[in-house]
């Protein structure tokens, strides 16, 4: 526990891979960075681990985590390195698989709501007791903080930066730790490609209406973006850094995650296949034909977020569910 408190991060530095496959569609050289790797099965990791080891070094007791399966996983699995005890909020419809994942970390779980957002007012509710903390799933400078290590990752292997990065958002703690990395690392003129599937959108919502927007549900089968307030810090990144946002349907999102299956043999949520559809679906490719990318861009990085709440059955349902055979 003492080395965990000292600073030894808990996420592991991923594989950054070309794929020729992805290449090949595109037109230009695909990176892969595969946060599918992680000990967690996601990038949050980098942020939720980070923001564990800090409260815990100014005495926190408990960790509460609001989460739809991939944030608490990694809340958790922080807990049992620092040794503190963990309660994870989850929506009702989290899968049974999820559940015992957690268990399996140590944690206690709690089902509470239809979504996300419901099971988080459950969470604060809880982090009210003494001594507990409530672990953000994706708000909280801490987390964005630990996110941008994976944009320091890229400049240590690539050097030079690439034509753009694509990326999924859900409540937007990946997209503020990526600008705040892009920031700090002088890479602020790479355009970041941020992608939303319709029903999960409020990221978008919240530009088109330049401030805010909860959606009224989340009707998406991407339930890992399904935050209806996306984070005040992501609305507030367009102003540091050229954020493209652009939102796909369901179907895009699950067609790439069966396409990335058969093409790279790795399997992730539709969350991690929206971002991959803008290469699969052809969008990089209109962004550039409609001026707003370089039409020469040398590469571009797909952040392959990964994560847990899949596995061949769930994309047999997801893929009837989206109506594709």
């Amino acid at each position: 526990m003492e080395s965990s408190l000292m600073g030894e991060r808990f996420h592991r530095v991923t594989p950054l891979l070309e794929s020729w496959t992805l290449s090949q569609v595109a037109g230009m050289t695909v990176l892969l960075k595969c946060e599918n790797v992680q000990q967690t099965g996601s990038f949050k990791i980098r942020g939720i681990g980070h923001f564990c080891q800090e409260v815990a070094k100014k005495g926190c007791r408990h960790l509460v985590c609001s989460s739809g399966g991939n944030a608490g996983i990694a809340a958790a699995y922080a807990a049992r390195k620092l040794g503190i005890p963990v309660t994870i909020v989850l929506p009702e419809s989290t899968s049974l698989k999820v559940v015992r994942r957690l268990q399996g970390e140590g944690a206690q779980v709690q089902l509470a709501g239809k979504v996300w957002d419901e099971a988080n007012v459950r969470a604060q509710e809880l982090a009210k007791r003494d001594g507990w903390v409530n672990v953000s799933p994706f708000d909280h400078p801490l987390i964005w903080e630990g996110n941008a290590s994976l944009v320091q990752e890229l400049k240590a292997a690539l050097g030079a930066p690439p034509g753009a990065l694509v990326l999924a958002v859900g409540g937007g703690g990946l997209l503020a730790g990526v600008v705040a990395g892009l920031v700090e690392v002088g890479w602020r003129h790479v355009p970041v490609i941020a992608v939303e599937t319709r029903g999960a959108h409020s990221f978008n919502a919240a530009i088109e209406a330049g401030r805010l927007v909860t959606l009224p549900d989340i009707t998406s089968v991407a339930k890992s973006l399904g935050a209806k307030t996306v984070a005040a810090r992501a609305l507030a990144c367009t102003q540091e850094c050229t954020i493209l946002s652009e939102v796909v349907e369901d179907v895009e999102a699950v067609s790439a995650v069966q396409r990335f299956l058969d093409d790279e043999r790795m399997l992730v949520e539709p969350a991690c296949g929206a971002a991959l559809s803008v290469i699969y679906s052809g969008l990089l490719g209109r962004l550039q034909s409609e001026g707003r990318l370089s039409p020469s861009l040398a590469s571009v990085v797909v952040i392959v977020c990964g994560g847990n709440s899949i596995d061949s059955q769930e994309l047999q349902a997801l893929k009837a569910q989206v109506g594709q055979s």
